[in-house]
């Protein structure tokens, strides 16, 4: 008999990890990454004035942070030109999914996703005993109309759907997003999962309500504002739906020298304007050196670039690993047929020509 009395759905559920880190990986290999590719992070940094704003706010660290996000919602909301009451801010979008999935999901509710799509959002489901339905990707990207499909079929409570997508880094049109709007089944709500819409072209951004009950939409800090490592996002729907997170959510969650800095950081918008560019001539880059080895990039909207590999799964992973034995870190989709992928975050010229360097033999011992 043991002391501890878990619940019999924490008994059930296995120890998982939705992504291993790259500082595991660097410990298990006693060595660290000569190029960091596989996370997705913005390896040009946020705003200077963000960094700046958290170096000034560094003595008050002492405090702890505005529970509400007051500033931060309110620069958001004249951002978007959308009412504070709106938007919910929390520990990236990672903690946001988890909350928003403990709102709606009990033991034996439906929630529907694509197959092979972001996993952590899988994991939250999962952890509130929800049961996931998964539709495959049509074309290598996320098939709106089937998820809905789906959705009808099981009575889900949440569909979840990312756009631009990861990790293939497609993207679906906003006109034919809105268009699908009306196919939401009742009581059933969209999560819009736009981690990367600023890398996106203008068609990407669907023109959507702010007050449609129908839709939350996710963005972060993450991405293209450069902070990962401060954990800030954001959601932003019916200011009802929004008011339901209060009840459930960690209201001192949130860094104060991150609240400070993303503040800074969404009103240089200048600074990501020259992001997102630096961002576009990477993945030309990517896509170049991914020809260059008789390779197929496809088409990205985010800070990534997926290559076709040309073969299977195993072919693919072959290909991650002699990457990592030669010092890169890289990623790939774990679904087939999108496993025979690799996927390869944008980086600094010096980061990419360190990819460039050593993608050769990576293929060469693969194909051995």
């Amino acid at each position: 008999m043991t002391h501890t009395r878990f619940t019999p759905l924490i008994d059930q559920l296995p120890a998982t990890v939705p992504f291993v880190g790259p500082e595991t990986q660097e410990r298990g290999r006693g060595r660290p990454f000569a190029a960091r590719l596989g996370a997705n992070e913005n390896g040009f940094g946020p705003s200077p004035r963000a960094i700046q704003a958290m170096q000034d706010a560094a003595p008050e660290v002492w405090k702890y942070a505005d529970p509400t996000s007051h500033d931060l919602r309110q620069a958001l909301a004249a951002h978007h030109a959308i009412p504070a009451d709106s938007i919910v801010v929390g520990e990236g979008i990672d903690g946001l999914l988890g909350y928003l999935v403990r709102l709606f999901v009990q033991s034996g509710d439906a929630v529907v996703t694509s197959d092979g799509a972001y996993p952590t959002f899988n994991y939250h489901v999962q952890g509130f005993g929800g049961q996931l339905h998964k539709v495959p990707y049509r074309d290598d990207a996320e098939d709106l109309p089937a998820l809905l499909v789906r959705a009808r079929q099981v009575d889900a409570k949440l569909v979840y759907f990312a756009n631009p997508d990861n990790p293939m880094g497609t993207y679906a049109r906003g006109a034919d997003i809105v268009a699908q709007l009306d196919h939401i089944p009742p009581g059933c709500l969209l999560v819009l999962d736009e981690a990367y819409i600023e890398f996106a072209p203008a068609d990407a951004v669907p023109q959507i309500a702010i007050d449609d009950p129908r839709v939350i939409r996710m963005r972060t800090f993450s991405k293209a504002y450069g902070m990962a490592g401060a954990r800030v996002g954001y959601a932003m729907g019916a200011a009802a739906l929004i008011a339901q997170f209060e009840k459930i959510r960690n209201h001192f969650g949130m860094n104060r020298l991150a609240q400070i800095g993303a503040v800074a950081a969404v009103q240089d918008q200048d600074w990501l304007t020259q992001t997102v560019a630096q961002v576009g001539a990477a993945r030309d880059r990517l896509t170049q050196i991914a020809n260059d080895n008789g390779l197929t990039a496809i088409p990205s909207a985010t800070n990534f670039v997926t290559i076709d590999c040309g073969g299977d799964g195993d072919f693919a992973q072959r290909v991650l690993q002699g990457l990592i034995a030669r010092d890169v870190f890289v990623r790939m989709p774990f679904v087939a047929p999108q496993n025979r992928c690799i996927r390869v975050s944008v980086g600094t010229a010096q980061d990419l020509d360190i990819f460039a360097a050593v993608l050769p033999d990576a293929l060469e011992q693969a194909r051995d």
